[in-house]
């Protein structure tokens, strides 16, 4: 006697959108900063397990390292166009200087009406000492094998050459920022205005610049996109017992301190 054999009927999945939150400043120190090293098996993850339709980005950022932007930022696209997986990133309060970095390696930019996109430029910044020390009777000693070791030392008078030498440096990595822009926003930019000062804007202006592609919050767009039966998937890193049950080292805090000063420079 033969066995019966029963065909199941096969039923096709809801398409999955593997979604990835991008929150806080951007270094390479502190357990609370977007670095490459911490978001790497985050991403990996989300473009890799259940074969998703799209990879979402919720990015609220003010910027930070343009080094770790630039690694996040390729990580991004590397493995969007091995898996062929397109990428949608979604601006909370702000995606500005390295944030906005993180939301160009998208496909496609959507934001609140409210929020702020921008500050494509790089900064430095310091204090210098010398003057307080002098006062206080108190003589710097500072000895170097090569003449520019010491550069802007904030305990000794600025000196030109200096000034010359960090601004050559802002200026390459700015030019490295806007190559990266104008690659991945292509024609959408608007060509008649400078969208490289490191000026700021709400959304609505962003988006008839070029800078995002329209007003839109993650679900409803990615509903509209892949169909009301699309189901989400969220990725992020583990976080650790001490965090679990409240409790923060220094390096922690300051970190907290630093991104609260980074969101603040938005007004936020």
């Amino acid at each position: 006697m033969l066995a019966m054999r029963y065909k199941l009927p096969l039923f096709k999945k809801a398409p999955l959108v593997a979604v990835v939150r991008l929150s806080g400043a951007i270094g390479s120190s502190g357990r609370g900063s977007l670095n490459d090293v911490g978001l790497a098996p985050v991403l990996e993850k989300a473009f890799r397990k259940g074969k998703p339709a799209a990879v979402a980005l919720q990015i609220n950022s003010p910027g930070g390292s343009p080094v770790q932007s630039s690694l996040i930022g390729a990580r991004i696209r590397r493995l969007s166009e091995e898996l062929s997986v397109p990428v949608y990133a979604f601006v909370e309060d702000v995606a500005a200087s390295g944030g906005y970095w993180l939301a160009a390696a998208a496909d496609e930019i959507w934001a609140d009406e409210s929020s702020v996109v921008g500050s494509i430029g790089v900064i430095s910044s310091g204090f210098g000492a010398h003057v307080f020390l002098a006062r206080q009777g108190i003589e710097r000693r500072v000895h170097t094998a090569g003449e520019s070791k010491s550069m802007l030392d904030p305990f000794s008078p600025q000196k030109p050459e200096d000034v010359a030498r960090l601004e050559t440096l802002l200026g390459d990595i700015h030019e490295v920022f806007k190559t990266h822009v104008k690659t991945r926003r292509a024609d959408r930019l608007a060509q008649d205005q400078d969208l490289f000062t490191g000026e700021i804007w709400l959304a609505r202006r962003a988006e008839a610049l070029g800078l995002i592609d329209g007003i839109g919050h993650l679900r409803p767009k990615m509903k509209e996109i892949l169909g009301e039966k699309v189901r989400f998937r969220v990725h992020g890193p583990k976080k650790s017992l001490l965090s679990h049950v409240g409790i923060r080292v220094a390096e922690d805090a300051m970190t907290a301190i630093e991104e609260r000063a980074s969101f603040a420079r938005f007004g936020l």
